[in-house]
């Protein structure tokens, strides 16, 4: 098994529950990504279910997780048919819900053309050499990035350096570096793998995530995932994001949108 497997590897208990390991590897500052917590859920749902895929999965984030410390996942199901199930699907510590998400499964065959697909991107993401690396070399931080090969365009990080755009998008290409190739849970690692959007737009500091919605659209390729991150409205305190996800095939096989607050605190690069 590869590292990414092995941190979302969830053991069933009972009927129904299941036992994690919550990796502190996939931590941004102490609080353990989003994406990662709905990689967790997802594998249960599905070994619970009759289908092999999360086609769809809604996530209310409540708490924040700890790491390293013990955890279980709480598979209710809702509905069961002959093309998908649905249920509801909890991260449980200290007899608190931490994460809760209806999670509906089905089974996607893979290498199908799509019956008709809109536009791609408006602007393509630039070649990788020409992309700068999320967590500069030598800097000593360990986390998040040490688990992701992820590699932003340039011209969506300007907030790096104190200049940003004015624009609420961010572009990445995405793999993981420990050979693991795309599948559902790499995919919902990827959703909400990018910075804030909202850095763009001057609100520096990490953003938590309320609620976030993904939707799995296909098998992706092997190889690269390009993310395509955007926002329409920064208001109140909250932003939202949405996230398209192309393989290396140039299909589309993931969405998402998020509902998340206002940074509060000064960004530390991942």
């Amino acid at each position: 098994m590869s590292g990414f497997a092995d941190a979302t590897a969830v053991r069933r208990i009972d009927e129904g529950r299941y036992a994690v390991d919550i990796d502190p590897g996939y931590c941004i500052g102490e609080a353990p990504n989003g994406g990662y917590l709905m990689a967790l859920l997802g594998r249960a749902a599905v070994d619970a279910s009759p289908h092999a895929h999360p086609v769809s999965t809604a996530t209310n984030f409540m708490r924040v997780a700890k790491a390293g410390a013990p955890a279980e996942i709480v598979v209710e199901p809702r509905k069961e048919g002959r093309t998908a199930a649905s249920s509801l699907v909890s991260l449980v510590q200290d007899g608190k819900r931490i994460v809760d998400a209806l999670v509906t499964t089905g089974t996607l065959a893979d290498g199908i053309d799509p019956d008709w697909v809109g536009d791609g991107p408006a602007v393509p993401l630039p070649p990788l050499d020409d992309c700068t690396g999320a967590r500069p070399p030598g800097t000593g931080k360990h986390g998040f990035a040490d688990q992701v090969d992820m590699r932003l365009d340039r011209s969506t990080i300007g907030w790096l350096d104190g200049r940003p755009s004015g624009r609420p998008e961010v572009r990445a290409w995405f793999r993981l570096p420990d050979g693991h190739e795309p599948d559902a849970y790499v995919l919902a690692l990827a959703v909400d793998a990018l910075p804030p959007v909202s850095l763009n737009l001057g609100s520096n500091g990490w953003a938590p995530t309320v609620e976030l919605t993904w939707h799995m659209r296909a098998v992706p390729a092997p190889g690269w995932l390009a993310l395509h991150g955007s926002g329409r409205l920064l208001t109140g305190g909250w932003f939202d994001e949405e996230v398209e996800v192309w393989d290396s095939a140039g299909r589309l096989v993931a969405q998402s949108r998020q509902l998340a607050r206002v940074p509060k605190a000064a960004f530390k690069t991942l």
